[in-house]
C-alpha cells in the first residue's frame, strides 16, 4: 500500500519503510515550539523530569507572543519564567519584544522550518507549517516537555483525506475563504485526527500566504494536520528564508484517503463564520444585515503582508464607520516595516483605524481588543468559540482581510463588492 506525504514524513522520522493508519511511532523531532501561555507548563514538567537540559539548542523555540507586551503583572511574570529559562539553557530561537512575532508567522520567517520537517508546538495553530510541505501539529505542555528532553514524540499515525484544488480565485477570493468553505462543507470534526492533504493543478494559483492561511486552520476541522505539496513557490520561500536543506515528499500513487474533495477555486465566494463554530459558515451574499462593533485584522492566520495590502486596497480613500473600532496586527515585525515602506500604515491610520505591535491578543480574549457584552467582532482569527474574544454573550464572525475591512467601512459585514 502506498502512502501519504505525511505517512513518509514520519516513517523517515521514524526510521522505518513504511507506516500505516493507526500505527504508533516513535519519531525524531526537527522543532519544538513553546509561547508565554504553554511553555511555563512545559518547563514545569521538564525539571519534574529531571531534565537538565535541552535536547538541541537549536532545535527549541520558545515565543512570547500570546499576551505580549505584558498586559499584566501575572504575565509579566509567565514571561520572565520562559526568558530566565531560555537564556540558562542556551535556546538559540527565543524570541521576543523587538525581535518578536506571532509564533507560526515568524518561524517560517526566521526560516526554522522548511519541507519535510516534523515540527511539534504547545499550541494548536501549530498544523500552520504544512503550507512548506512539514508535519507539523499542535501538542499538550507534557509533550513539549518530553521533546525538548528528548527530541523524540509518539504518533499514532494518521489516515488522509485528500483535497484535489483546482481553477484560480475570483476577485477578493483568497486563502481564508477556502479554508471556511471547506470546514463549512465537512464539519469541525470532519477531518478528526487525519491529515488534510491537498493537491491538484490549482495548487499554483494559491500564494504561500493562502497555503500558510489554510494549513493555520486545519485543526478547526479536528484533523492533526495540513499539508501542501513541495512546488516550485515552496521552494522559492524555502531558499529566500532558511539556509537549512529541505526535503521534498510526495503521495505515492496508490496512497490510500478516506474521502476526496474536489475543491474548484473559482467557484468560491467570500465567506463568513457564524458565531459560534468556523463550520456554521456562509458567503457574503447569505449574511444579511448584521452590526458589528469591531475589526479585527491580523492573527497568525491572516497578518501576513498580503492580508495587509487587501485590508489597504479596501480601506485606501474611505473612512471606518462612525462607532467601529478597527485594530490591525501585522503578524511580525518585519511584516510591520514592510507594511509600512509600503504605505499601508498611512492607509490604515487615515482610515480611522489604529495599529498594533505584533501580538495574538484579542484572538484568545487576551488584551488589545476585549469584546463587551453583546459586541459583535469581525476577524480575520481562526476561532469564534462562545467568550473567544471576551464576554461570554459578545459574537465573534471570522472572515478574510478584505470583508473584514469592507465590513469595517460599511458599520455591518460587506464585502468589498458592497462598497463599490
Amino acid at each position: 500500500m502506498g502512502m501519504t506525504m505525511t505517512q513518509k514524513i514520519l516513517a523517515k522520522h521514524a526510521g522505518v519503510e513504511s507506516v500505516t493508519p493507526g500505527q504508533f511511532i516513535e519519531v525524531e523531532l526537527d522543532m519544538v515550539l513553546g509561547n508565554d501561555i504553554t511553555a511555563p507548563v512545559a518547563i514545569k514538567e521538564f525539571e519534574k523530569m529531571g531534565a537538565t537540559d535541552v535536547f538541541d539548542k537549536s532545535k527549541v523555540s520558545i515565543v512570547p507572543d500570546h499576551f505580549t507586551p505584558n498586559k499584566d503583572i501575572k504575565t509579566a511574570q509567565q514571561c520572565k519564567f520562559i526568558r530566565d529559562f531560555s537564556m540558562a539553557k542556551g535556546i538559540e530561537n527565543y524570541f521576543e519584544i523587538g525581535e518578536v512575532g506571532i509564533e507560526h508567522a515568524l518561524l517560517p520567517e526566521k526560516g526554522l522550518v522548511v519541507a519535510g520537517d516534523v515540527v511539534i508546538g504547545a499550541d494548536s495553530h501549530t498544523c500552520t507549517y504544512g503550507a512548506l510541505g512539514a508535519f507539523s501539529t499542535g501538542v499538550g505542555s507534557t509533550d513539549m516537555a518530553a521533546g525538548m528532553a528528548t527530541g523524540k514524540a509518539w504518533f499514532k499515525v494518521p489516515s488522509a483525506i485528500k483535497f484535489n484544488v483546482t481553477g484560480s480565485f475570483q476577485k477578493w477570493v483568497s486563502g481564508k475563504d477556502v479554508i471556511l468553505h471547506i470546514i463549512g462543507m465537512i464539519g469541525v470534526d470532519g477531518a478528526l485526527y487525519k491529515s488534510m492533504e491537498f493537491s491538484g493543478e490549482g495548487i499554483k494559483n494559491l500564494s504561500m500566504d493562502d497555503r500558510f492561511t489554510i494549513a493555520n486552520m486545519a485543526i478547526e476541522a479536528g484533523a492533526k494536520n495540513g499539508i501542501f505539496p513541495v512546488d516550485e513557490q515552496t521552494v522559492e520561500y524555502i531558499r529566500e528564508h532558511s539556509k537549512r536543506e529541505y526535503v521534498a515528499y510526495e503521495a505515492d500513487g496508490d496512497a490510500e484517503y478516506d474521502e476526496v474533495y474536489d475543491i474548484d477555486l473559482s467557484s468560491i465566494r467570500p465567506t463568513v463564520a457564524f458565531p459560534h463554530l468556523p463550520e456554521n459558515t456562509r458567503t457574503i451574499d447569505e449574511v444579511g444585515d448584521i452590526t458589528i462593533d469591531q475589526v479585527v485584522i491580523g492573527s497568525c492566520t491572516n497578518g501576513r503582508i498580503s492580508d495587509l495590502r487587501a485590508a489597504a486596497e479596501v480601506l485606501k480613500g474611505r473612512k471606518v464607520k462612525k462607532g467601529v473600532r478597527v485594530i490591525i496586527f501585522p503578524a511580525t515585525q518585519s511584516i510591520y516595516l514592510q507594511a509600512m515602506k509600503e504605505g499601508l500604515m498611512e492607509i490604515f491610520i487615515n482610515a480611522g483605524a489604529i495599529i498594533s505591535p505584533p501580538t495574538c491578543g484579542p484572538c484568545l480574549g487576551g488584551h488589545m481588543g476585549v469584546l463587551a457584552e453583546g459586541e459583535r467582532c469581525v476577524a480575520t482569527t481562526n476561532r469564534n468559540f462562545v467568550g473567544r474574544m471576551g464576554h461570554v454573550e459578545s459574537e465573534v464572525y471570522l472572515a478574510s482581510p478584505a470583508v473584514a475591512a469592507a465590513s469595517a467601512v460599511a458599520g455591518k459585514i460587506a464585502g468589498p463588492e458592497d462598497l463599490e
